[in-house]
């Protein structure tokens, strides 16, 4: 199984969500939510001290030793120095046993050496897919290859309106 996780700032609590699914998967196999009232305030160049924490409530829930890989809405280096962002972090809080698949929807000028870019059906805009944990060709392949023929797969469209309902 695959998991993908978002996360939604409201004034007061995050809500944190994961959808679980197969790459080909058209709609997640199930859902988690985890509401975080304790949420850190950002800082930029820091955004993973804010999500993070609300990422691992929800990884928390599922057995970790069924999960293949984890998609996140961001990336895994921040940088072509091979700094981490979310996605690096994640990888490292999860004892770099679980392979993390950033997709990023906007250009960073300072890491396009450590992404992929995946153009997706008719789509003039790429996708900025990074991977650790796993190879990033086979990484931006998959993402490449998900349901849905416009730029955002059907499941990280899922995912996003789960994350925002109230």
């Amino acid at each position: 199984m695959i998991l993908a996780l978002d996360v939604h700032y409201k004034e007061t609590y995050a809500k944190s969500v994961g959808v679980l699914f197969n790459w080909q998967d058209s709609s997640p196999v199930k859902s988690i939510t985890a509401i975080i009232y304790d949420v850190e305030a950002y800082i930029p160049g820091q955004f993973y001290k804010r999500e993070l924490p609300c990422l691992l409530p929800v990884i928390n829930q599922v057995n970790k030793d069924a999960i293949e890989a984890i998609v996140i809405d961001g990336y895994v280096y921040i940088d072509n120095h091979k700094n981490f962002g979310l996605g690096g972090h994640l990888w490292k809080a999860l004892d770099e046993k679980i392979a993390v698949v950033g997709v990023g929807k906007t250009a960073f000028h300072t890491n396009r050496q450590t992404v992929m870019e995946v153009f997706r059906g008719t789509s003039k805009n790429p996708l900025y897919v990074s991977a650790i944990g796993m190879d990033s060709d086979e990484a931006a392949q998959l993402v490449k290859n998900m349901h849905e023929e416009y730029r955002i797969p059907d499941i990280l469209k899922s995912l996003d309106q789960i994350t925002k309902q109230i």
